[in-house]
């Protein structure tokens, strides 16, 4: 495997920053549902929570997407990577979640960098873009990963007592198997797609009608 360039971790540390405007910070994944039902309390159990939901649920199952679009040799084999990835979403707002995120990263992707990624879910659309840009497929996905943990540390942070230093040193022992997830999933063979984390997609339902919520899933 080549070594990735400075101009290609460069590259992906732009797009998977939280600065990049897909409005990430607005969906907690079904993760306000959780700490509002009692099923994730404290730094303990949203570390756990967070490991699941990474190697058995969305975590995984983007991974594998992500690769099977940088890998697609064609608009039609994306699309039908694509159509999967809205099948599979497991609620209406994770729907949302990748939808939205998806268009937000295509519309300034490709006015900056160029290319169409419209009407493509998230992990499907970066994808595309590194495959389109000769990013490495590890280290997109290992970064993707990584992104989407952060952002859920940021939110178990907003909706339970867990403090800035937990939350980090929490980011920094999830992160670790991230390569090796990506290694595992790096073939993009969406035979192997499924999920078993099946509380998270509880969770994401319950969300739904949750009556005061901060955050859109």
């Amino acid at each position: 495997m080549a070594t990735p360039t400075d101009a290609q971790i460069l590259t992906l540390t732009q797009w998977l920053s939280p600065a990049y405007p897909v409005g990430a910070f607005a969906y907690s994944h079904g993760l306000e549902a959780a700490a509002n039902q009692g099923w994730v309390t404290d730094a303990p159990s949203l570390e756990a929570w967070l490991e699941d939901v990474i190697w058995h649920g969305a975590g995984r199952s983007d991974a594998l997407l992500l690769a099977a679009a940088w890998r697609a040799e064609c608009a039609h084999e994306i699309a039908q990577i694509d159509t999967t990835a809205r099948a599979f979403a497991a609620s209406k707002e994770r729907l949302l979640e990748t939808t939205q995120q998806g268009a937000s990263f295509a519309l300034v992707t490709s006015d900056i960098w160029g290319g169409d990624l419209s009407g493509l879910t998230y992990p499907v659309a970066l994808g595309v873009a590194a495959s389109c840009h000769g990013l490495p497929l590890g280290l997109t996905q290992t970064m993707y990963l990584q992104a989407f943990l952060s952002n859920l540390v940021a939110a178990g942070q907003r909706l339970l007592p867990v403090g800035q230093t937990a939350g980090q040193a929490m980011l920094q022992r999830l992160s670790q198997s991230l390569p090796d997830l990506a290694k595992e999933t790096a073939h993009g063979d969406l035979d192997h797609l499924g999920a078993t984390a099946f509380l998270s997609d509880i969770a994401s339902m319950k969300h739904e009608t949750q009556y005061s919520r901060i955050f859109r899933s």
